[in-house]
């Protein structure tokens, strides 16, 4: 089992850019994929991005590709969410998640274990 805690969200003026961290504790985070998504309020929540246990494969939404990196230290047990050229229609609680599945799943049932959610917000 694993707990995972993500932070960095915050406000952020279009065009900025924020770096997502999500520890993990318990079992290693090197034991799981890794996968952020996030939902907006009134709407579903969203495959962002994910990456391989060994960090080998990484997957991106259409909506935003292009404009996020994720990676991940397995060292320090945590995975990141650089997002670049933010939007206001990038504003949601992001969350990460780990899945056993292998390679870079991109479907939220595919993931076990979730975070509480950090909120990013998009406003000038």
């Amino acid at each position: 089992q694993v707990q995972l805690v993500e932070s960095g969200g915050g406000l952020v003026q279009p065009g900025g850019s924020l770096k997502l961290s999500c520890a993990a504790s318990g079992r290693a985070s090197s034991s799981y994929a890794m996968g952020w998504f996030r939902q907006a309020l009134g709407k579903e929540r969203e495959f962002v991005a994910s990456i391989s246990r060994g960090g080998s494969t990484t997957l991106y939404a259409d909506s935003v590709k292009g404009r996020p990196t994720i990676s991940r230290d397995n060292a320090k047990n945590t995975v990141y969410l650089q997002m670049n050229s933010l939007k206001p229609e990038d504003t949601a609680v992001y969350y990460c998640a780990a899945s056993v599945f292998t390679g870079a799943p991109t479907r939220g049932d595919w993931y076990t274990y979730w975070g509480q959610g950090t909120q990013v917000t998009v406003s000038s």
